[in-house]
């Protein structure tokens, strides 16, 4: 019997959540088909019921796939599908946890297994393969497989079950000394920029370094684990989705919808724009869009020459070192900038054409100030046919940028006391929140500026202990107002 394009992910899922309660059980896989069974098909409807309509295409997948195994079974026609009441109402299933999850994650929890896991990857899998069936994904069903996620996480957390592609996190040894925190890092760039000599220095592009290859799953986990960005990380949930069932699609054989690889991330410094860009350079890696995954910082002066013709040799060089991966822009409207004659517009014509070029192996992500971002899409056709995706990074509250240095302090064997935490307040709520504030980049200055101040303050004891060595108290954070 042809199960039709649901029917191996079906199989898949009922295969594995029965085999899963069999072994709660201690009974056959087969005592447990029926309900399983009624749990696929859940997904399923949920599934095709998102956008509020029912293709022809999606009535036959259900028939085939599911409706035909269930008990009783769902049979009829697109039309007559359409006329009854089947789907109404099925995509609340996915706002709260079925029984059969939350069993697995309540064995989860009390046995320290991830059963929940395998139902949490193969039922993401179903529910796309669903929404894959029309070659148009709506944004109600990109919401639908958000919230489905969302639901399943929110219990493992609620349950204290790991989520899927996160480790547990590890205890610091006892007594293990404090770990000195590197620098910011400032990511050097593929090339130098050109010595100021009588002539343009040509950079020439090194081998990237690649990332180790990394499940979706893994990556989604590492951005869902970021403080804050509640938008940014549902923006790129939602677009890895659209990229997974394109990839569904194109695995089917069919035809699939070009979707835009590139991007604009605007947002004051240090709100993790080029964090979240290497976390998705990886995701496109691993749902097939680039080959290497890597991500390519530079700006303007990486970009630009001060010489006639050298600026298009020296931007093509720089994307090539991006090719296979990602490519940041910072600052990117500063190439706008300077009139007809000024070499920046050179850089964007370059960039447009390679854009072109290499459409199926690179992504870039434009970054900078939302006003002067606008500004710089609209200084070429080009570049506003192939940005139509703006991701807006919004500031840190002061709750989260306490977190963010709770963090570091975990991270790096430091634990501020109380009163530490209660300075570190007042210290944001005197910091001016203009276009200069740092964000992240100012906690992170914050927090080394105290590491400082208390290895200075322990030069006063002979022999300090662990717990002194790994103590912030608030006399080790600067003065309330001063500048860091």
């Amino acid at each position: 019997m042809d199960r039709g394009p649901l029917g191996d992910d079906i199989d898949r899922f009922i295969d594995t959540v029965c085999d899963d309660l069999a072994e709660l059980s201690k009974r056959s896989p087969e005592t447990h088909r029926a309900d399983v069974v009624v749990e696929a098909a859940c997904i399923v409807a949920a599934a095709l019921a998102a956008d509020g309509r029912l293709s022809d295409d999606e009535s036959w997948a259900f028939v085939t796939g599911i409706g035909m195994i269930s008990e009783p079974p769902v049979v009829g026609t697109p039309a007559e599908l359409r006329a009854g009441d089947f789907f109404t109402g099925k995509t609340a299933w996915v706002q709260s946890p079925s029984v059969l999850f939350d069993l697995l994650v309540r064995a989860d929890a009390r046995d320290g297994t991830t059963r929940s896991h395998r139902y949490h990857d193969r039922a993401l899998r179903l529910c796309r393969a669903a929404v894959a069936i029309d070659l148009v994904t709506s944004p109600a069903e990109l919401d639908l497989i958000e919230r489905f996620r969302h639901t399943m996480l929110d219990a493992l957390d609620a349950a204290g079950v790991v989520r899927p592609g996160q480790r547990p996190a590890a205890p610091a040894p006892p007594g293990a000394a404090p770990v000195t925190p590197a620098p910011a890092s400032t990511h050097p760039a593929p090339t130098q920029p050109a010595a100021a000599t009588n002539k343009a220095t040509v950079p020439v592009a090194t081998e990237p370094k690649l990332p180790p290859a990394r499940t979706i799953t893994e990556l989604l986990a590492e951005l869902d684990a970021l403080v804050g960005l509640k938008a940014v990380k549902d923006e790129i949930a939602r677009l890895t989705s659209l990229l997974q069932i394109q990839a569904l699609r194109a695995e089917r054989g069919l035809p699939t919808i070009e979707t835009s690889h590139h991007l604009v991330f605007t947002g004051n410094p240090g709100t993790g724009k080029t964090t979240v860009a290497r976390l998705l350079s990886q995701i496109y890696r691993a749902v097939g869009v680039v080959s290497n995954g890597h991500l390519v910082e530079t700006d303007r002066s990486m970009l630009v020459a001060g010489f006639v013709g050298q600026t298009a040799t020296k931007t093509a060089a720089v994307l090539q070192s991006a090719l296979g991966g990602m490519l940041l822009i910072d600052e990117a409207y500063s190439l706008a900038r300077g009139g007809a004659d000024d070499f920046g517009r050179e850089a964007i014509d370059t960039l447009v054409k390679f854009m072109e070029d290499h459409r199926d192996d690179i992504g870039i992500v434009a970054a900078g100030y939302p006003a002067e971002m606008q500004d710089f899409i609209d200084t070429n056709p080009g570049l506003k046919s192939r940005f139509t995706r703006t991701i807006n990074f919004a500031d840190y509250t002061d709750a989260e940028l306490v977190t963010i240095f709770l963090s570091l302090g975990e991270k790096n064997h430091y634990a501020p006391t109380d009163h530490c935490v209660i300075k570190l307040h007042a210290l944001l709520a005197a910091q001016p929140r203009d276009a200069g504030f740092g964000n992240a980049r100012f906690i992170r200055n914050l927090f080394e500026d105290a590491v400082g101040r208390q290895a200075q303050r322990l030069t006063a004891l002979e022999d300090p202990t662990d717990e002194q060595l790994t103590t912030l108290v608030a006399d080790d954070l600067a003065p309330v107002g001063a500048a860091l």
